[in-house]
């Protein structure tokens, strides 16, 4: 096991990582910039050392101040969250250089699985269902056309280097096709330093459903379950569920066991999410690969029992898979809500100073947050201030949990938007489990009545 591991993030996720490795036994140097130098993360950590200004660029991006920080506190692993450089092959691929863990895949997979265009080639040899779009990398607008046409509009347009919603157009007829192209493109290079686009069929009504996946170095898969991702803005999540109030038993085994064949002989070793579309006839198509820890990791962990970041530093340490699939089991329903500070009307970002902090309690109910009272929001990184998960027998009784905590949950002196989880959480299409991603744009359109 490591002696030492080092954070390389902010936040409740470095929080997160700091307490299981306590829990472990292991050592845990933070890293942070100038602006986080009262951040919970460098408090509770064994060490910390500054990597740089505010700017993300310059610190929490900044690969050779992060291993110069690794040297010199003697840190044998890295651990880096979800974000920065969770996904970045070269940075996975300098630290084996330095032999350095890197608690992740191997440089290799994240290339595989971070390019889409390579996932999804890799997907088809796999036998995992895709939806109809371009074999590779559309470059050409005349191709681009001809492709669009075969497919059948509307098509959607996406970033091969890309998540987050950036570099993602829909297009819904031939003449807006080559202007949203150009803009895509533009969004994409500025984003991720890469034009590359592919296109796809649009799935106008889709459940946005991932399989949460763990694999050792010998070659053993196993799902966790999974995690129900619909509610959306901008293709950013709002809300995760598991189990999805969506899938019957069947579909779930079914998804569940194409994730894992997908993965089984391709050498990935760590945890992981594959994500799914799943369509109105209830079929499902494979989007993308999260070759990380995912940010709605606490609900599979309140149905599994399973902590699923001491899970990822042991098989990152070589550790055998602890469960068979048999053995792992979903019990009751959990719920969670992303708590970011924003206006819940304009969803502008609301950095500041926290003048008052309450967050719930009780039975069933977690808060994963890095803030407190007196806590300065930067407006340098996103916005996520904390995660509220509960965890019930029933999605009913989850849904009930939800609204009580998100009744007690007290930010003063921002905006949060606490508000506007509510009238989610109390909207009929969500309570009835009968929503897609377009939830949050009917809601926001007026197309649904508002929450009792």
């Amino acid at each position: 096991m490591f002696g030492k591991v080092l954070i390389a993030n902010r936040g409740e996720i470095a929080l997160r990582v700091i307490r299981a490795c306590r829990e472990m036994g292991i050592a845990t140097v933070a890293v942070h910039s100038t602006a986080d130098s009262q951040a919970l993360h460098v408090r509770f950590a064994d060490e910390a050392i500054c990597i740089g200004p505010p700017a993300a660029k310059q610190s929490y991006l900044n690969i050779p101040a992060i291993l110069s920080a690794a040297e010199v506190t003697g840190a044998d692993a890295i651990h880096p969250g979800y974000g920065f450089l969770s996904e970045n092959a070269e940075f996975a691929e300098v630290c084996r250089n330095c032999n350095i863990h890197f608690i992740g895949p191997s440089p290799e997979a994240i290339r595989l699985m971070g390019n889409k265009v390579r996932a999804r080639e890799a997907m088809t040899k796999a036998g995992v269902p895709l939806l109809p779009g371009s074999d590779g990398v559309v470059a050409d607008e005349d191709r681009l056309e001809r492709i669009a046409t075969e497919i059948g509009f509307p098509v959607i347009l996406k970033a091969a280097a890309g998540g987050g919603g950036r570099g993602m157009k829909i297009v819904r007829e031939a003449g807006a096709l080559r202007q949203a192209f150009r803009t895509a493109q533009a969004e994409a290079a500025a984003s991720f330093g890469s034009p590359d686009m592919f296109v796809e069929r649009y799935v106008e009504r889709p459940r946005h459903i991932e399989i949460q996946i763990a694999a050792d170095q010998t070659g053993t898969v196993v799902h966790l379950g999974e995690r129900e991702c619909s509610v959306q803005r901008r293709h950013q999540k709002l809300i995760e569920e598991s189990p999805s109030p969506a899938l019957d038993a069947a579909t779930r085994a079914k998804m569940g066991k194409v994730a894992v064949e997908a993965l089984r002989g391709t050498g990935y070793a760590t945890v992981g999410t594959l994500e799914f579309l799943l369509d109105e006839r209830g079929d499902f198509y494979f989007m993308e690969m999260n070759t990380r820890i995912q940010v709605e990791h606490p609900v599979t962990e309140a149905v599994t029992g399973i902590d699923l970041v001491r899970l990822q530093i042991e098989l990152a340490a070589g550790a055998r898979m602890p469960m068979a699939q048999r053995e792992v089991r979903l019990e009751g329903h959990a719920i969670e809500c992303r708590i970011n500070a924003e206006d819940p009307v304009t969803f502008a970002p609301s950095p500041g100073r926290i003048t008052g902090y309450h967050v719930p309690g009780g039975f069933g109910v977690r808060v994963d947050s890095g803030v407190y009272e007196q806590y300065v929001v930067q407006p340098h990184y996103d916005s996520l201030l904390a995660k509220l998960i509960v965890h019930a027998e029933t999605r009913e009784l989850a849904l009930a949990r939800m609204r009580r905590a998100l009744g007690e949950f007290v930010v003063e002196g921002i905006r949060t938007n606490v508000p506007f989880q509510r009238s989610v959480i109390g909207s009929e299409p969500f309570k009835q489990g009968r929503y897609d991603t377009r939830l949050v744009e009917q809601l926001l359109a007026g197309e649904i009545p508002p929450a009792v």
